[in-house]
């Protein structure tokens, strides 16, 4: 998902402000200031967005960030130890069978409350990805979403790809 000037966020959330500071016509370069929250576009989440004291961003190895991915739909059998991607709404209910596959991370379209759930278990979500229509269904790919390494960091916006073969 693009980060653009004033694109819709949660509510709540501070607005993405993009401000050019530099051009090439009056400095001979362009810089521009980036103001928004570490929860903007597509973005994954640490454990510590909504569990007290455990890890953040900078604490997760980076191994966790990617990996073999699969495109899930709802009701069918969930690989085991593969990332999973939900391109329909998935909520709370479909917590055991996922805790029962043990998925690196979790993403696509998924509730806050079984967002909060997988947090819990050590289970990196990724929210607000897109273009998952373009995902095979029941075949694997890899998938990467590698955060800023913020400090302390409780979420961060990712550049998500998947390398289809």
């Amino acid at each position: 998902m693009p980060i653009e000037f004033g694109m819709p966020v949660f509510p709540g959330d501070p607005p993405v402000k993009i401000d050019r500071i530099h051009t090439y016509r009056e400095n001979g370069w362009e810089l521009r200031s980036l103001q928004f929250g570490s929860h903007t576009g597509t973005h994954v989440v640490a454990f510590s967005h909504m569990h007290q004291g455990a890890e953040n961003l900078d604490q997760i190895p980076l191994e966790q960030f990617f990996g073999p991915a699969y495109l899930v739909e709802k009701g069918a059998a969930l690989p085991r130890n593969s990332g999973l991607i939900f391109q329909e709404a998935v909520d709370e209910t479909q917590l055991k069978a996922i805790l029962d596959v043990q998925p690196k991370f979790v993403g696509g379209n998924i509730s806050e409350s079984l967002e909060r759930a997988l947090l819990k278990h050590r289970i990196l979500t990724y929210t607000n990805l897109v273009h998952l229509e373009k995902l095979p269904k029941g075949k694997p790919f890899m998938f990467y979403g590698f955060p800023l390494k913020i400090k302390a960091g409780d979420g961060s916006p990712v550049r998500a790809i998947a390398i289809i073969e």
